[in-house]
């Protein structure tokens, strides 16, 4: 199981990765929402997501790379003729915001050395079951960490958001759809057992 495998375009993937050392990534409320200013910018314009969870020292996504056909208008894709190039492309989107963010804590806080672990963590989806799995699996996260008691009460995931009608850049109708509604969506959170999938997400001990 490769936890740094390409990433390719219109492929599932786990992307996820924690502070160096340990260190905490998001010191106050501010820092998550500029992070995800960041993401915004940099990652979003090549990179289709599903399911997010902020936490203190650590993050999980669910993300797939748009395809070619799907980037033209959007970015520059000049001189990305080829698989490798686009690979590049979405790694880099990703390195951009982490370099981005660690720049601005740094100043915030006064610090001068890196923030993030490298490489960052991206594991392929391999089935649809491992794919229902997940998204509950990120939603739930702060609870298995015990940031909270109840998952539903973490203000930095995506799983509010899933739930209204708000404008999102969240795929929600797509997440929705997987799970055949909201109740059915709620369900499958409530009743989650990480069993399955397990061995794909040994590493998350922080």
């Amino acid at each position: 199981m490769s936890f740094t495998s390409q990433l390719i375009g219109g492929e599932f993937y786990h992307v996820y990765n924690r502070g160096i050392n340990g260190a905490d990534l998001f010191i106050e409320e501010r820092n998550y929402r500029h992070f995800l200013r960041l993401y915004s910018e940099q990652v979003h314009p090549v990179i289709d997501t599903f399911a997010y969870c902020l936490m203190k020292n650590h993050f999980h996504l669910l993300v797939r790379p748009k395809l070619e056909k799907d980037l033209t208008g959007l970015v520059d894709l000049t001189g990305l003729t080829n698989l490798s190039g686009l690979q590049t492309l979405y790694s880099q989107r990703f390195s951009n915001c982490f370099n981005a963010y660690t720049k601005a804590i740094n100043r915030a806080y006064g610090r001068s050395s890196s923030l993030f672990e490298r490489p960052f963590k991206r594991i392929r989806v391999e089935s649809e079951r491992h794919l229902l799995h997940l998204v509950s699996y990120i939603h739930r996260n702060p609870q298995h960490h015990g940031f909270v008691t109840d998952f539903r009460a973490w203000p930095h995931s995506s799983y509010a958001t899933l739930g209204l009608s708000t404008p999102s850049r969240i795929k929600r109708d797509q997440v929705l759809g997987w799970f055949g509604g909201w109740p059915a969506f709620e369900s499958y959170h409530q009743q989650f057992d990480e069993a399955p999938i397990r061995y794909l997400i040994a590493e998350d001990k922080t």
